[in-house]
């Protein structure tokens, strides 16, 4: 089955409309399931849009297709963003959505390994997505097969040592078809993200483990699908995308608010961001 049959390529506008949707319902179930990490569920959601309606080739009847492109969410904390992108593109009925957390269901905080369609990987522990796309994207070239694979890091998951050597690991085996875009929001847990540790200059240390980095606009959704379609660049490196973003991103009293690290919007908070969102 051909890959491209599934893949969206939506206008400007129709990718922002996207990340609006996204945003809206990702509030909904943070409300709904009174669950924690909702300003780092909405600071990726443009990445998120770009990637799902323009950029990946996949085919929502075949999820399991062996050409198909990889995203992995490696910040799985993120998880209502990813769960959200997927019910919207048919990997899952939309009504799936209401069991975000309930015992029984599928819908976990984090990512689950081998319960949804679409979800390539468990993730929440930090620092493992990048691991894994590394044997994906080396895998897809042992087999002589053209997919690429994203892997959608957070800034503090910067602080794993893992990222780093899995970093080397690609530049070394030049693994052109593999990218990370790196959601920085520049908070984590409790504190700003380069006062834990020194995260900048973000790109450069990237630059200097030997990949293809660039810094972008993370809320440009534009931009950012033009980024990460272009993917292999022909530079004959990986590509890491430094998207420069704010958390809580769309709704004004969530924006640069760490404080939505971990609470849930109340009904009324919920009204008012859709109002904000154009959604009500």
């Amino acid at each position: 089955m051909n890959v491209e049959a599934g893949t969206a390529k939506l206008d400007v506008q129709s990718l922002e409309d996207a990340a609006r949707r996204l945003r809206g319902k990702v509030i909904e179930m943070s409300h709904a399931a009174g669950s924690a990490h909702l300003g780092s569920s909405l600071s990726c959601c443009d990445i998120v849009a770009a990637a799902y309606w323009h950029v990946l080739r996949i085919d929502p009847t075949n999820p399991k297709n062996e050409l198909r492109d990889r995203f992995i969410l490696s910040k799985g904390h993120a998880a209502t963003t990813i769960y959200s992108a997927l019910a919207f593109r048919g990997f899952y009925p939309e009504h799936l959505l209401e069991t975000y957390t309930k015992d029984g269901g599928k819908l976990a905080e984090h990512p689950p390994a081998n319960s949804l369609p679409g979800v390539e990987a468990a993730t929440g522990s930090l620092g493992h997505g990048l691991p894994i796309g590394n044997g994906m994207a080396l895998a897809g070239r042992i087999k002589g097969q053209s997919y690429r694979v994203y892997a959608l890091m957070s800034d503090g998951e910067c602080n794993e040592g893992s990222v780093w050597e899995a970093a080397m690991f690609a530049a070394a085996q030049k693994l052109e078809n593999l990218c990370v875009i790196i959601d920085y929001n520049k908070w984590q847990a409790t504190a700003r993200s380069n006062e834990t540790l020194a995260l900048a200059p973000l790109r450069e240390k990237w630059e200097a483990f030997g990949w293809d980095a660039v810094e972008v606009d993370g809320h440009d959704i534009g931009a950012v699908a033009a980024l990460m379609a272009n993917v292999p660049n022909g530079s004959g490196k990986p590509v890491a995308i430094v998207a420069h973003t704010v958390k809580g991103k769309g709704v004004s009293f969530m924006e640069d608010d760490n404080n939505w690290h971990y609470r849930a919007p109340t009904a009324e908070e919920v009204v008012i961001s859709h109002k904000e969102l154009g959604l009500a």
